[in-house]
């Protein structure tokens, strides 16, 4: 078994992959801003990030924050990983991060050719957004009487678990380079989604979409954020609904 360490070990999407690989029977680190012995806020680096990396045969990087830095965290991380000897490591990315001018895109686009260029045999898997940040989106327009949202957009929302049994999977392999990519199991309007969110919470909000400008705008409403060619995911947004509201079956 090998030695594995999960940045973001403590997020949504790296609980679940550490939970996977410790049950695989691999020795797993965390690394987090607060989890402790490897305590790092990787945008600053230092002796602790070493200590984390020191005698690990991969990295998977899951930490990202869309307040700004991932690069930063990615040239401390790589760095770190150059020093200790480090053979391979995974890179969880998006969607359209090559083809939505959306600044955080841009940033994830950004690291992942600083990972491409570091010397360190790597993996990149892209997957459409998860169930879990629709959520946290509709419970934050849902403050409001009305739910406003972007016209003529479509989502492709996967489950987060699924992802963590892929990047497991990538993780016990060798460098694999960019390899397909990974879409939700539907691809739906924007509103629908909202409708679905609503009926599961019992909340009653009317929905109302309004059409945005900007060459993002423009890209999610081409689709460039989608990948239906690689629909590979099974759990759907219902369904996740129906698991975390405990209110039974949702329909669409």
């Amino acid at each position: 078994m090998t030695t594995i360490l999960v940045t973001g070990g403590t997020g949504a999407l790296g609980r679940h992959l550490t939970e996977r690989l410790r049950t695989d029977g691999h020795e797993v680190r965390v690394l987090s801003r607060h989890s402790r012995p490897y305590a790092v806020d990787l945008r600053r680096g230092g002796s602790t990030l070493d200590e984390a990396v020191t005698g690990v045969d991969t990295i998977v990087h899951c930490a990202t924050t869309p307040r700004g830095g991932d690069e930063q965290a990615a040239k401390n991380l790589l760095a770190a990983a150059r020093r200790a000897g480090v053979g391979h490591l995974v890179y969880i990315s998006i969607v359209g991060v090559d083809r939505v001018p959306f600044g955080y895109y841009r940033t994830k686009f950004a690291v992942e050719r600083l990972i491409e260029e570091s010397g360190i045999g790597w993996t990149v898997l892209r997957t459409t957004q998860f169930h879990d940040l629709l959520l946290t989106v509709f419970q934050g327009l849902g403050r409001l009487p009305v739910l406003l949202l972007p016209s003529h957009v479509k989502d492709q929302p996967i489950d987060v678990t699924e992802v963590a049994d892929r990047l497991a999977e990538l993780a016990r392999g060798g460098p694999a380079g960019r390899v397909e990519d990974m879409g939700g199991p539907e691809v739906r309007t924007f509103d629908s989604l909202a409708r679905s969110y609503l009926r599961a919470t019992g909340r009653r909000r009317a929905v109302v979409k309004v059409p945005l400008r900007g060459a993002a705008y423009r890209a999610f409403r081409a689709g460039g954020h989608l990948a239906p060619e690689h629909a590979v995911g099974k759990g759907t947004f219902e369904e996740f609904l129906a698991a975390r509201t405990g209110r039974g079956r949702v329909g669409k």
